[in-house]
C-alpha cells in the first residue's frame, strides 16, 4: 500500500488517497471517524478542537460498504474555512490588496524558517499551513483503514501515554491489550496508570498557565503479529526500521525505541536478549520481550512494543525571540492558536502510523488482491511456522 495526503491547516480540506487496499474489505466511514474523534480528544487540546469536528467523506474506492481494489480517496472538510477564504483561497488577488496575517517572523522549533529558505517564501504562512500537525488527521484516516485490515487477520493495536513532562506512569505489563484499550480510551490523558492521571493534568494546567508547553512519551502495543514479518536481507525491508522512520515523521517526535530501547545501554547481554522456548500449542516463543517483538528486522511473534518521545509544542503563548526576515530585527515569534500539550492525541496518531506500517508489511509479504486471499494466506503461514 501507499498513500498521499494533501491540504493545509486552514485550507478547504484534507485529502488522503490510498492505493493497494485489498478488494472486498468491509470499510465504513464510521471505522475512520472513530479514529479521527479519538485524535481530537485528550486533556490539553486547544480551542481548534472545539471549532472543528473531523469527519470523513469517502469519495472513491468503496461501493456499498466494500472496497473495490481501486484507489480510495478520503476527504476531511474544514468547516472553519469560511473564515479563512481571503487568507487561504486559491484565486489570485490584486497586488494592492493586503493579505492579512502575513508571517515574517519564524517561530523557533517549527519548519517556518527552513521551509522559507528552501522554497523561497517571503510569507511563511505558505510553510506553516502544510507543516502543521493538522496534517496528521489525514494520516490517521489512512491508519484507520490499515486497522480494519489488521482486525480481519487477528491483529490488534492500541496506543497510550507513558509520560507527560516529568510525570511517569508505572508499567502496566500485566494488562491484556483489551484492558489497555479500555483504560486508554477512558482516560482523559490516555494513560493506563490511573494514579498518575491527576498529576499529568496538573502539569498540563501549569504549563498552560505559564504560557508554555510540555511533551512526553507514548507507547504502542501490537498483538497477534506472526513471526517473520519484515526481512533481514536489505536495510529498507527491516520492519522495525520502517516503523522507526514513520514514527519519527510525526510532527514533534524526536526519538523512538523498541522494548527496553535505550535502557539496553545499561544492561548486559544476558539481561537483554530474549530466550527462545517452544511448546506444541504456541510453537516458538520468547520467555521475555525486552527487544519489543523484533530481531534482525523481523517480528518474533511476541507483541510489538514501540515508544516515541514528543517534544513540547513549539508554539508558545510566551513566545521565544526570533528574527523578522524582512527587517532582520529581533522580535518575539508569531503566535498561532495551539495546544499546551498534545501528547494524548499523539498516542492516537502514533497508533495509526504503526498500524499502517504493519498492515503494509503484511500486504507485501502475502497475496492480497482480495481480503479473502490475505486471510487465507496468513492462516496457512501461521500454521506452517507453528509446525516448523
Amino acid at each position: 500500500m501507499r498513500y498521499l495526503t494533501a491540504g493545509e491547516s486552514h485550507g478547504k480540506q484534507l485529502t488522503t488517497i490510498i492505493e493497494g487496499v485489498p478488494s472486498q474489505l468491509n470499510l465504513l466511514k464510521e471505522d475512520i471517524n472513530e479514529s479521527l474523534i479519538r485524535r481530537q480528544g485528550g486533556y490539553g487540546r486547544g480551542r481548534r478542537m472545539k471549532i472543528e469536528k473531523d469527519l470523513v467523506e469517502i469519495t472513491s474506492g468503496v461501493r456499498h460498504g466494500f472496497t473495490l481494489g481501486s484507489p480510495i480517496s478520503l476527504v476531511i472538510k474544514n468547516d472553519d474555512f469560511k473564515h479563512w477564504t481571503h487568507i487561504m483561497g486559491e484565486d489570485p488577488i490584486d497586488d494592492d490588496v493586503e493579505v492579512k496575517r502575513q508571517i515574517t517572523k519564524p517561530r523557533p522549533g517549527h519548519a517556518d524558517l527552513n521551509g522559507a529558505l528552501k522554497y523561497g517564501h517571503r510569507d511563511m504562512r505558505n510553510v506553516l499551513e502544510r507543516s502543521s500537525a493538522r496534517e496528521t488527521a489525514a494520516r490517521v484516516a489512512a491508519g484507520a483503514v490499515a486497522k480494519v485490515i489488521l482486525k480481519e487477520v487477528g491483529i490488534d493495536i492500541i496506543g497510550y501515554v507513558k509520560q507527560i513532562y516529568n510525570v511517569k506512569a508505572t508499567d502496566q505489563h500485566h494488562l491484556t491489550i483489551e484492558d489497555k484499550k479500555l483504560k486508554s480510551n477512558e482516560s482523559t490523558v490516555r494513560a493506563l496508570d490511573e494514579s498518575k492521571e491527576q498529576d499529568m493534568m496538573d502539569a498540563i494546567d501549569q504549563a498552560k498557565k505559564d504560557g508554555d508547553s510540555i511533551g512526553g512519551i507514548v507507547e504502542v502495543h501490537v498483538e497477534g503479529v506472526p513471526a517473520g514479518l519484515g526481512s533481514h536481507v536489505h536495510y529498507d525491508r527491516k520492519l522495525d526500521g520502517r516503523i522507526a522512520g514513520s514514527v519519527m515523521s510525526i510532527n514533534a517526535f524526536k526519538g523512538v525505541e523498541f522494548g527496553v530501547g535505550f535502557d539496553a545501554a545499561n544492561r548486559r547481554g544476558s539481561e537483554t536478549h530474549d530466550e527462545i522456548a517452544y511448546d506444541s500449542e504456541r510453537g516458538y516463543y520468547r520467555k521475555t520481550n525486552n527487544l519489543g517483538g523484533f530481531e534482525g528486522g523481523m517480528t518474533t511473534g511476541m507483541p510489538i512494543i514501540v515508544k516515541g518521545v514528543m517534544k513540547p509544542i513549539p508554539t508558545l503563548y510566551k513566545p521565544l525571540n526570533s528574527v523578522d526576515i524582512d527587517t532582520k530585527e529581533t522580535f518575539q515569534a508569531s503566535i498561532e492558536r495551539s495546544d499546551s500539550c498534545a501528547v494524548p492525541a499523539a498516542s492516537v496518531v502514533m497508533e495509526h502510523i504503526v498500524a499502517w506500517e504493519v498492515a503494509n508489511a503484511l500486504l507485501e509479504q502475502f497475496t492480497s488482491d482480495t481480503i479473502g486471499q490475505l486471510k487465507e494466506e496468513i492462516k496457512r503461514y501461521r500454521e506452517r511456522i507453528q509446525q516448523f
